[in-house]
């Protein structure tokens, strides 16, 4: 059963809130990140890539990037543009993109249900990513950024009830936030302080089974790390300290939305574009589109093609999708070992330089973008479904690289979760 409690957040002033609120310190570059923080001293890029306020050229995981996280997220707190609460509270996270909306609880996860499978994961991490987290957490003193999880809502059950209760909540009660952050998607948060609701919602997720990752896995393990070690530390520690718990956001699973996670290649691996074609139609049916037409595909197992400045649609034979393997019968396996690996001969794509990702959010245009600048070829993927990615977590299974893209992306700096 999970564990998640209520917190004392930092968070922002009421009337700082859209001015601190930051996309994740991993969706932008540290140039992109300098620039966009040029006239936002408040922003919370500040501290979760603080690089930005160091000479060019410095090293982003030196120790002195991290101390000046600390003294940036030190120096927010002591000017009063974020505020800490008094007690212990949930919080309602809505985020609205495009008419739709999902809405999570904010609260901490316990690391022990990390490291006992409660919370199931379905990524691997590198150790590189998760040694920057680990010193930027570690050093701040605090949780920074939230881990996206979800839980599945069913009829009668807490994880429905949970669902049912914030409904109550968000009808019921007035938002502390409400903005429009700069990518164009709605921000609204409640505070939850009533006693009895907050018991209420930690005795609903004692009733949960398993919690999922949806995104953030680099810093989930970073956040437990910095637990573990702390605990080292603290040979007495009891189990109530704040560096026993992470911070997170939880939604029903059935209010996310992923977005395929596009591939671009560099070459043909040596064949004429008929060539190409010609060995695609062993595996797949392969239709030449109109000029005007758009080559994103709308049912799983068919795969968007611009080569050459001509679109194609691919759809997958039924002999290679397997019936009962939930791996390979992903449309991201299914273009990796029928396409990419053994005709592109790109065996490894976590590290082979031919091939690069492009999140669905960027939308074909930047699929042709690229085909027209440093890229030969480019394949629109059908989305991998919440369904697929839960069933994957639930075999104790791994996704093939770059499989999802989440959004709206969860902000930054509206909930800060202090160890100590």
């Amino acid at each position: 059963m999970a564990v998640f409690k209520p917190f004392k957040a930092i968070r922002p002033a009421e009337s700082y809130a859209s001015a601190v609120a930051a996309l994740p310190y991993d969706v932008m570059s540290s140039e992109e990140a300098a620039e966009y923080v040029r006239d936002k001293p408040f922003s919370f890029l500040h501290v979760d890539k603080a690089e930005v306020d160091l000479p060019a050229g410095t090293d982003i995981y030196s120790e002195q990037v991290y101390l000046k996280a600390r003294d940036n997220l030190n120096k927010l707190i002591t000017d009063g543009i974020l505020i800490k609460d008094d007690a212990p509270c949930f919080y309602i996270y809505r985020q609205t993109m495009n008419g739709r909306a999902q809405t999570g609880i904010v609260g901490c996860c316990a690391i022990d249900d990390y490291i006992n499978n409660v919370i199931k994961k379905h990524e691997l991490t590198r150790k590189d990513k998760e040694l920057d987290r680990i010193h930027h957490v570690d050093t701040c003193n605090a949780n920074t950024g939230p881990i996206f999880l979800a839980y599945r809502s069913q009829p009668g059950g807490g994880a429905q009830s949970l669902t049912d209760t914030v409904s109550v909540i968000t009808g019921s009660t007035s938002p502390v936030y409400d903005f429009v952050s700069d990518d164009n998607v709605g921000q609204t948060v409640w505070v939850v302080d009533d006693p009895a609701t907050v018991e209420k919602i930690s005795a609903l997720f004692a009733s949960v089974d398993n919690l999922y990752i949806a995104d953030g896995h680099h810093r989930c393990a970073s956040a437990v790390n910095v637990g573990l070690r702390r605990r080292e530390a603290n040979p007495g520690y009891d189990g109530s300290e704040e560096f026993n718990y992470f911070l997170s956001v939880v939604f029903p699973s059935e209010q996310l939305m992923i977005m395929p996670y596009n591939r671009v290649m560099t070459d043909l691996n040596g064949l004429e574009p008929a060539e190409f074609l010609s060995a695609l139609s062993e595996n797949f049916t392969v239709e030449k589109l109109d000029s005007g037409s758009s080559f994103s595909p709308v049912s799983p197992h068919t795969f968007g093609l611009y080569l050459g400045c001509e679109k194609y649609m691919l759809r997958a034979k039924e002999l290679i999708i397997p019936s009962d393997d939930v791996i390979n019968s992903l449309d991201v396996s299914i273009l990796q070992n029928y396409v990419i690996s053994p005709i592109l001969n790109i065996t490894d794509p976590r590290s082979d330089p031919r091939i690069d990702f492009v999140g669905g959010i960027r939308g074909e245009e930047e699929l042709v973008a690229r085909c027209k600048t440093d890229m030969k070829i480019a394949f629109a993927l059908y989305p991998t479904q919440i369904s697929e990615l839960l069933a994957v977590a639930d075999g104790g299974l791994i996704m093939p690289p770059k499989s999802t893209w989440f959004e709206p992306k969860l902000l930054s700096g509206l909930f800060i979760h202090s160890l100590s």
